[in-house]
């Protein structure tokens, strides 16, 4: 298959330099002095012990160029939620045949932002659950091997699940492509939101009884919201989805923190959320609004109360604009209490 990613970021790097490895047409946009870099390194993958270069990929600087040298089978969207719509606009205007586009990341509103753009038809759901860190341009390194989601509706799905898990992705179709990214949204806001505004490890929230009340409260609304949508979870790639939301909302406390805490917390180690990352980097842009706060959108739709992601949201976009000093919330979790109901 010939395949379009837009961004070399760490999951467009894995996947697109997994198929490149295994012998499909890949081709990269990028800004033009990182295409000028990855032209001349390659990508680089790190599995386990093992590093694979893969040259055969082809980079491009501006979505036009690359979109001349199709058409392709499938373009692919894994960038930040915040860059969607001015991606998918570029791709629009170039003045070429735009592919059928699987989008790759997190949140719940992404395709239907492609859609809008490109029609209804144009739209692939998908989700990475594999954990990748990237250390430098075009190289990742595979933390925790999961796999990859496909949700089936278009007729590219069945060859694309084929081609990714050939390419050892472990890759899996969905017939609910709805259920699929809310339960991949629900794994992506356990302690993300907290984390970044009080500069706490995710163990540490789970270790404190009332950050972890927090926590749980954040799953329970956005389980609340799907089932407001008539929406159930379902276990994805290495992940057991449906057994978090059990323990969020059934299991006894004394059950359940122990086994969350392992799972979510001390899983990750020192390894900081993404949200942290973003904030504490000073990048001034956050996903927050696309998760968390996507939760608080599809609920007051709904008629669904999600104060507690209300307020997780509102506080990150403060600080993240400025708007709100770090100082007053890093590692003082009363700060961030006193605002919640």
């Amino acid at each position: 298959m010939k395949f379009l990613f837009l961004g070399a970021g760490a999951i467009g790097t894995y996947i697109g330099g997994s198929l490149a490895a295994a012998g499909h047409q890949v081709a990269f946009t990028e800004q033009p002095a990182m295409a000028e870099t990855l032209r001349e390194s390659g990508l680089k993958i790190h599995v386990g012990t093992r590093l694979r270069t893969i040259t055969t990929a082809t980079f491009y600087s501006s979505p036009a160029d690359a979109l001349a040298a199709g058409p392709y089978d499938v373009g692919v969207v894994a960038l930040k939620s915040f860059d969607t719509a001015a991606a998918v606009d570029d791709l629009a205007d170039a003045g070429f045949q735009v592919p059928p586009i699987l989008s790759l990341q997190n949140g719940v509103d992404n395709e239907p932002t492609i859609a809008e753009r490109l029609g209804t038809g144009k739209v692939i759901a998908g989700t990475v659950t594999t954990a990748i860190a990237k250390p430098g341009p075009g190289e990742v390194i595979e933390e925790k091997h999961r796999g990859v989601g496909v949700a089936l509706g278009h007729p590219r799905a069945n060859d694309l699940v084929r081609a990714l898990d050939e390419a050892g992705l472990t890759a899996r179709s969905f017939s609910n492509a709805a259920a699929m990214k809310w339960s991949k949204l629900l794994t992506n806001l356990t302690g993300n939101a907290t984390s970044a505004i009080l500069d706490l490890r995710v163990a540490d929230l789970f270790a404190d009884p009332r950050l972890y009340a927090v926590e749980v409260e954040v799953l329970r609304e956005c389980l609340r919201v799907m089932r407001a949508l008539r929406l159930r979870p379902v276990d994805l790639p290495g992940t057991p989805v449906r057994a978090l939301a059990l323990a969020a909302e059934r299991l006894p406390r004394f059950v359940a923190q122990p086994a969350l805490t392992k799972a979510l917390g001390s899983g990750r180690g020192d390894k900081m959320p993404s949200f942290h990352i973003d904030l504490h980097s000073g990048r001034g842009r956050s996903e927050v609004e696309y998760l968390n706060g996507a939760v608080v959108r599809h609920g007051a739709e709904a008629g669904v109360p999600t104060p507690v992601n209300d307020v997780l949201t509102r506080t990150l976009v403060a600080l993240t604009e400025g708007a709100e000093d770090l100082e007053r919330f890093r590692r003082n979790p009363d700060a961030l209490l006193a605002l919640l109901p």
